[in-house]
């Protein structure tokens, strides 16, 4: 059910999204709980970020999926920085629910992910980066093991 839940507020919320120019959309890949080589799992993704509404600040929305069918749906925000003229860093933060499916127990269902991203943005406005992010469920159930990932993410602006 809570699947169900998280796929239908993702889908709603990216239907709804006005795309401008700075909109972009991601999808990445890589690695869940790379710390752990009993729990580690591909992960796969798909985030939408708005155009900045603040100094370099977006909100976004995204979901995940392990290859042990675990499922993250998330928003947040996003702080593009950038620190050359093609090299941006974007420290993030988002909170979303979490389903462990046959993966790693994260013990609860909320969650929130801290990341750092670095990207190369292209001449075309395309990016491609390197993320590294914890999860953790901020000690709200009796356990918090946590997890890190590290992901490889394409982004596309939107017109």
């Amino acid at each position: 059910m809570k699947r169900k839940l998280i796929a239908a507020a993702l889908a709603t919320a990216l239907l709804a999204a006005p795309a401008t120019a700075a909109d972009y959309l991601g999808v990445y890949g890589g690695y869940f709980d790379i710390s752990q080589d009993d729990n580690a799992a591909a992960q796969f993704g798909i985030e939408y970020r708005w155009s900045e509404v603040l100094y370099g600040i977006r909100p976004g929305v995204g979901a995940n999926v392990t290859s042990d069918g675990a499922l993250y749906g998330y928003g947040g925000i996003f702080w593009d920085i950038p620190l050359h003229e093609r090299v941006i860093f974007t420290p993030n933060f988002v909170a979303g629910l979490y389903e462990d499916g046959d993966g790693k127990k994260l013990g609860h269902a909320v969650e929130f992910r801290s990341g750092l991203e670095l990207s190369y943005q292209f001449e075309s406005q395309q990016r491609l980066g390197v993320a590294f992010n914890h999860i953790s469920n901020a000690s709200l159930g009796s356990r918090n093991p946590g997890s890190e990932t590290l992901l490889l993410i394409f982004q596309q602006p939107l017109p």
